[in-house]
């Protein structure tokens, strides 16, 4: 994933309500949709224990087309989808990882996932920052933050184009 010469861009925002994480997230796949190809696109979700990163994500797969259950990839470290397209658009391969059980960042290549960062799809990683240096570049960050009275305070930074293509 070759990062181009382009310019962070940051956007804050603040949800008070589990309606507004979900209206979100069905914008985010609705951009996704729009921009998939067979291009690579890796979206970084960081937070502490509770601040909705997982929530998010099952919002995101669910308006991507995801069927059945979810799950959670915290002891699985990877859970892959695929959700089947158009005719013109193929089918869009999704990984879904979490890395908060990383011990070492080492971890991340002992698993053999180069390949998976290297192959077309769409990466949503929760813990990132667990696997080190080994993660290719982010497309758009996602920092969520829990407020008083269960509000969360989001950020969105865009590293790329096509980050900057799924912001709101």
């Amino acid at each position: 994933m070759a990062i181009e010469d382009h310019q962070d861009i940051v956007k804050s925002i603040a949800w008070d309500t589990e309606v507004q994480t979900r209206a979100f997230a069905e914008t985010l796949a609705g951009k996704l949709h729009t921009s998939r190809t067979d291009s690579q696109t890796l979206i970084q979700l960081h937070g502490d224990l509770g601040a909705g990163k997982t929530t998010l994500v099952r919002y995101v797969l669910k308006a991507l087309g995801v069927q059945g259950r979810v799950k959670s990839p915290t002891y699985a470290v990877v859970e892959p989808y695929t959700v089947e397209g158009a005719a013109s658009a193929g089918d869009l391969n999704i990984w879904h990882f979490d890395f908060f059980r990383f011990n070492d960042p080492d971890e991340w290549e002992e698993a053999g996932f180069r390949d998976i960062f290297a192959s077309p799809g769409l990466k949503l990683v929760e813990w990132p920052e667990k696997a080190g240096s080994h993660l290719p570049p982010a497309d758009l960050d996602i920092h969520l933050e829990m407020l008083a009275n269960e509000t969360r305070a989001v950020t969105l930074t865009a590293h790329t184009a096509a980050g900057a293509a799924l912001m709101p």
